[in-house]
Parts: C-alpha cells; sequence; structure tokens
C-alpha cells in the first residue's frame, strides 16, 4: 500500500513541475512577443 502510495506522489510531482514548466515557457513566449510587437495597444474611442 505505502509503495503504491510513493509511486503516485512521484507521478503526481512530475505532473506538477511540467504544468509549471510549461507556464514559464508560455510567460516567455508572451514577453517575447510584447518586446517585438514594442508593445502598442491599440486604444479604442467609443465615447
Amino acid at each position: 500500500m505505502q509503495e503504491n502510495f510513493m509511486i503516485s506522489l512521484e507521478i503526481m510531482a512530475k505532473g506538477m513541475g511540467s504544468i509549471f514548466v510549461v507556464i514559464g515557457l508560455l510567460t516567455l513566449i508572451v514577453m517575447g512577443l510584447a518586446k517585438i510587437t514594442g508593445g502598442k495597444k491599440k486604444e479604442s474611442s467609443n465615447e
């Protein structure tokens, strides 16, 4: 029983680690795209 629990903890740790890696990569990609495009933001005046 304890062996199965330890195996499941290892699998969950790998899954959580991969989630954080993907979030970090997406953050870097968004920051890079913002620098490439110059961070231009279109302002719409609907008033």
